[in-house]
């Protein structure tokens, strides 16, 4: 399965490794944890099962509208057998139409998994923090920091791919220099094994 992720800025993603370190300091699920060289704060526009070559190549293009908006605001959390703490991003209307594009390109040529894109108001965009699959851990409101109480304004600059079989990613669209790549390391959980093909846990 390959993926479909919007990266943010680089002040944006310090800030969100912040949140990550401050989870953890506080003994709480973070994805500071993750050691996967590839990890990296990002929001999962669509995933597909396989290699979708005339989906891939129409990318760029649609990505195109890159760099776009980005606000994060509040604390939402997901349930299941995979539970999730996330930021949540609220999506503006040129956000909404390009993970709608996205959707349909990869919808179009076959290669998504599961059904159409949702119907607008169903999809739940968001940077994870955490997660864990124990059902004693909890993110306490009082323990979160505070940096998630408080509305941040970036920007979305860049997009990759990340191959859940390979482990490896490459960027989609104009190259992200500002924050490049690590290389591959050794095995270990998917990097965002609770998103679907639409970013919906």
């Amino acid at each position: 399965m390959r993926t479909v992720e919007l990266l943010p800025d680089p002040v944006t993603e310090a800030r969100v490794r912040r949140v990550w370190q401050e989870l953890a300091a506080a003994g709480l699920p973070s994805l500071a944890g993750h050691r996967h060289p590839t990890n990296r704060p990002h929001l999962t526009l669509a995933t597909a099962d396989g290699p979708p070559r005339a989906a891939w190549r129409e990318l760029p293009a649609v990505l195109a509208v890159l760099p776009l908006p980005l606000r994060l605001e509040g604390a939402i959390r997901f349930s299941g057998r995979t539970r999730v703490l996330a930021w949540r991003v609220v999506p503006d209307a040129e956000l909404a139409a390009l993970h709608r594009r996205v959707g349909e390109l990869l919808h179009g040529h076959g290669t998504g998994s599961g059904g159409p894109p949702p119907a607008p108001g169903f999809w739940s965009p968001h940077i994870t923090l955490g997660r864990t699959r124990s059902d004693r851990a909890r993110w306490p409101d009082g323990l979160l920091p505070a940096e998630l109480s408080e509305p941040w304004e970036g920007a979305f600059t860049a997009a990759r791919s990340y191959d859940t079989a390979t482990r490896t990613v490459e960027p989609l669209g104009a190259p992200d220099s500002a924050s490049p790549e690590p290389s591959p390391g050794p095995p270990g959980p998917p990097d965002d094994p609770h998103a679907n093909r639409w970013g919906i846990p």
